[in-house]
């Protein structure tokens, strides 16, 4: 019963290892800790001092091989995708698409357009045809007025009245 104990142990560790891999909702982890009750059960039969150093094994060892393999777990690409950690293409393309809105709107510096709502620091205007977020750099500028952007910085620009 003593092998048959320890081997119900390692079983339940390589389950849990398993787990980490292969999604199943959480089965292999119940069954890893049913195969785990058995094996302390076995070392207690074979000899209660074994069974002993086994529980104590459980208890000390079980919380720090799941901390550990939870830690493997989140680079996995099932765990990134459940922690919503974006994959490296996801980043790249977000990168990409703010560098084309950042020259765009650098290049927008100097062109006129008409402002959408009150800016009151904050508004909408129309430039060449496109709605853009904007903040008046001077002073407050009514819906209809004519604007120049002025600078472009970052994502965010800046219009004067003209």
């Amino acid at each position: 019963m003593l092998l048959w104990g320890l081997g119900l142990l390692g079983i339940a560790v390589l389950l849990i290892v398993i787990e980490i891999f292969v999604p199943s909702g959480g089965v292999i982890a119940v069954t890893a800790g049913a195969v785990t009750i058995a094996g302390v059960i076995c070392l207690f039969i074979a000899d209660p001092v074994w069974g002993v150093a086994g529980l104590l094994a459980v208890l000390i060892a079980g919380p720090i091989i799941i901390m550990g393999a939870l830690n493997v777990w989140k680079s996995t690409p099932l765990g990134k995708r459940m922690m919503g950690v974006p994959s490296d293409e996801e980043v790249q393309q977000r990168e990409e698409a703010e560098r084309r809105r950042r020259e765009e709107l650098a290049s927008m510096v100097g062109n006129d357009g008409e402002a959408l709502t009150a800016l009151r620091p904050v508004g909408a205007v129309r430039i060449d045809g496109k709605r853009f977020d904007a903040v008046a750099e001077l002073d407050f500028i009514e819906p209809g007025e004519r604007v120049r952007v002025t600078h472009a910085d970052g994502l965010q620009i800046k219009v004067r009245r003209v």
